[in-house]
């Protein structure tokens, strides 16, 4: 359980007295960042000292390439996920000019101030500073001088990749979602309040919750996808879409989820939706029997995959 979640901005304010601590951005806390966490963890209970995780927010692309903010995990769900792996404390990092200015040594020292790392866990391909100049072999000599031993993490592998968050948001891009959960270790999920929509797919026989996402958070491709929802301790089935419905002339991008064998209302509800395999790209079709018959296939298809899901799990002992 986390002890405490604190801000910090480089200032040399003395927060903890001993620490083992990793450092990065951690977006998508994918297997590897999950291994990474786990050593420090271990390390930290080894010692009798507290765990500790740092994380940069923003992230260092979107204030260095001026890139739109997309993230795999949004500020409050990355911290929700970190805070069951057993830290004591994480450290949310602002990124700004001025940080993306200092260089490497003067970064250790004042976190060697603020935390008092006795151990700095980072992954082999890790560097920070003034143009990255904080790399391995950079980081390790300052250790030296200000007292801590950095530990180096070799690089995950899922079969036969490297796993990174670049690597997620690629499989993201492509609708790839079963792959991103083999990364991930989890299920890739949106979460977001249902707001009302145009009611078509209620007239169509397959209504629909419209799912209000954060603008920032990382949407896999537009097409239909096997789910599962979840809200306020329940969960169902769903067929998903994502798009703008070309069929209607839609412009606006939509996260719309029809439950499995459920009549309820979900309207003011928080939903969470896990996404488990894409059935489809998203399809223009010439009218809305069309669009009825295309549905009716999914549904079918969704229950299919659910099955086989199922199945293999039952054979995993799950």
């Amino acid at each position: 359980m986390t002890e405490a979640v604190v801000r910090w901005c480089g200032e040399p304010v003395r927060v903890a007295d001993a620490t083992v601590l990793t450092i990065g951005v951690f977006d998508g806390l994918h297997v590897g960042h999950q291994a990474l966490i786990g050593e420090t963890v271990a390390s930290a209970r080894g010692q009798g000292l507290l765990a500790a995780c740092l994380t940069f927010f923003p992230s260092p692309d979107v204030v260095l390439r001026g890139q739109e903010p997309r993230y795999l995990l949004p500020l409050t769900e990355r911290v929700e996920l970190m805070s069951a792996l057993g830290l004591d404390l994480i450290i949310v990092t602002k990124f700004g000019p001025e940080m993306a200015a200092m260089g490497a040594a003067e970064f250790m020292q004042r976190l060697g101030y603020s935390f008092r790392p006795r151990q700095v866990w980072v992954g082999e391909d890790f560097a920070l500073g003034r143009q990255r100049e904080g790399n391995l072999e950079a980081l390790a000599t300052i250790g030296r001088e200000l007292g801590y031993e950095l530990c180096v993490v070799p690089r995950c592998r899922v079969g036969d990749e490297v796993v990174s968050s670049t690597l997620v948001r690629r499989y993201l891009a492509e609708g790839r979602v079963a792959r991103v959960a083999e990364l991930l270790g989890r299920a890739y999920t949106v979460s977001g309040p249902v707001v009302p929509g145009a009611g078509r797919g209620r007239s169509l026989g397959y209504p629909t919750a419209n799912v209000a996402v954060d603008q920032h958070k990382l949407l896999p491709a537009d097409g239909v996808y096997c789910a599962r929802l979840e809200w306020n301790g329940r969960s169902a089935p769903a067929v998903v879409n994502i798009g703008v419905r070309p069929t209607f002339e839609g412009s606006a991008r939509t996260v719309e989820a029809h439950a499995l064998d459920f009549g309820g209302d979900l309207y003011g509800e928080r939903l969470t939706v896990a996404f488990l395999e894409r059935l489809r790209g998203e399809t223009r079709f010439p009218g809305a029997h069309e669009l009825v018959a295309q549905l009716a296939r999914d549904v079918e298809e969704a229950r299919r995959v659910l099955e086989v899901g199922a199945a293999a799990e039952a054979r995993r002992g799950v």
